[in-house]
């Protein structure tokens, strides 16, 4: 019998070591926020030891876990509670977004803060964008001071394109919309925006995001309209929103029109009754005879599935335009309107390279239905035609421009033979 002890089993495992460097100090946001605010307090007012205090801590606090609790005491002095509130309980500093001076300049130098944190750590810039969503939702309880400082500080950081115009979301929230919130704070912020940039960069960031068409979104549903918003913002010295906003609208308005000709063309409506529809929408959406013919030739052009065979696609495409030459004549009464039609079939005759040969036999065949004149033609072909595909183009219709030039002449000399 073996009498000696048996060995009990140990549990082994490998210890790691922990760097210097990922060593941080952990906190509860109480614990995190009076070290944030102790910091600012020794900082003061001066800028640059602000930022240079940010990012020194960072390496010693949980900036990743607390960066709402950071944001909060940047802006507000102190976390804020749901609603935008300061929470009483809480240790607070004086020296804040929200305590500071209500100019532009001091603003800037605000947002300079903010993008030399960020930049210096770049997982912030997420949790960033979300505070701002945030604040933006809380205008309500806070000042009109702190509302304006917010709003120019907003407008500097969209015009650096330091965050995304997505922000803007936050602003179509119904309740600042009803009350009106949303539309005032609107007017500090792109009035920013435009001095820190111009509007061709707040129509940009707009389109990326997918908000150029929302802005009427800023009024409650019985303002909503293009006419009211035009007024609000020039009259606020926002002229240059206010066009960019009619221009979307108008952009919107003829999207939706080419949709439904589209439809009503894929359901083969007369065209007597397509005409009626399309002067009564033209009339209404304020559009031009020019911008309709655009639309129209679009419209005709979309609503069939074109054979990508260059032999065959030149009949389809003049049986196709043939049956719709009636609807195309009642909008070319004039001879600025001719022009722009010809030069959208010039356009898509070049950008779909099948219909390349297919340019001089739809010009002849809309020129035999009285939809383009032979004024309209030569004013094209002598000065007025586009530079895609122009020698192409020319050299195709030579000798049609030139046919036409002779029968202008015989006419003239049978003129004056009457004469």
């Amino acid at each position: 019998m073996n009498n000696q002890k048996q060995q009990k089993p140990t549990l082994t495992g490998q210890r790691f070591k922990t760097r210097k460097r990922d060593e941080k100090e952990r906190f509860e946001p109480s614990q995190f926020q009076e070290s944030i605010v102790q910091g600012l307090n020794q900082t003061g007012s001066d800028l640059e030891a602000v930022a240079k205090f940010l990012d020194a801590s960072g390496s010693k606090l949980d900036y990743r876990r607390y960066a709402e609790t950071l944001f909060d005491i940047l802006v507000a002095g102190g976390m804020l509670a749901p609603g935008g509130t300061l929470s009483e309980d809480m240790t607070r500093t004086e020296f804040c977004l929200f305590t500071a001076q209500e100019d532009l300049e001091t603003m800037q130098a605000y947002a300079q803060v903010f993008n030399k944190l960020i930049r210096r750590y770049k997982y912030l810039e997420k949790g960033f964008e979300e505070e701002i969503k945030k604040l933006l939702l809380f205008l309500k309880g806070f000042t009109e001071s702190e509302r304006n400082k917010l709003a120019m500080l907003t407008g500097i950081l969209l015009g650096n394109g330091n965050i995304s115009a997505s922000i803007l979301n936050s602003l179509f929230n119904e309740n600042l919309v009803k009350e009106g919130v949303s539309a005032t704070f609107a007017v500090k912020l792109f009035s920013t925006w435009i001095a820190e940039k111009d509007i061709n960069s707040v129509a940009g960031s707009l389109r990326k995001v997918g908000m150029d068409n929302r802005l009427m979104e800023l009024f409650p549903a019985n303002k909503r309209s293009c006419e009211h918003f035009s007024k609000y913002f020039t009259d606020a010295g926002l002229k240059e929103l206010s066009d960019f906003a009619r221009n979307q609208q108008s952009i919107g308005a003829r999207k939706e029109l080419q949709k439904e000709l589209q439809e009503q063309m894929a359901r083969g409506d007369p065209q007597k009754e397509i005409i009626v529809f399309t002067k009564e929408e033209m009339k209404k959406s304020n559009l031009t005879e020019q911008a309709m013919i655009s639309i129209i030739w679009t419209s005709v052009m979309s609503c069939v599935e074109w054979n990508k065979k260059e032999e065959l696609v030149t009949e389809q495409a003049i049986k196709h335009l043939k049956q719709y030459s009636l609807l195309l004549k009642a909008f070319t009464s004039q001879g600025l309107s001719e022009l722009s039609l010809m030069l959208k079939i010039q356009e898509y005759c070049y950008d779909n390279i099948h219909f390349m040969k297919t340019f001089p036999k739809i010009v002849v065949l809309l020129y035999k239905a009285d939809v383009l004149s032979e004024e309209a033609i030569l004013k094209w072909y002598n000065e007025a035609h586009l530079a895609k595909g122009k020698s192409f183009f020319l050299e195709q219709m030579k000798k049609f421009v030139e046919w036409l030039k002779n029968a202008e002449e015989e006419s003239e000399s049978e003129e004056e033979e009457t004469d």
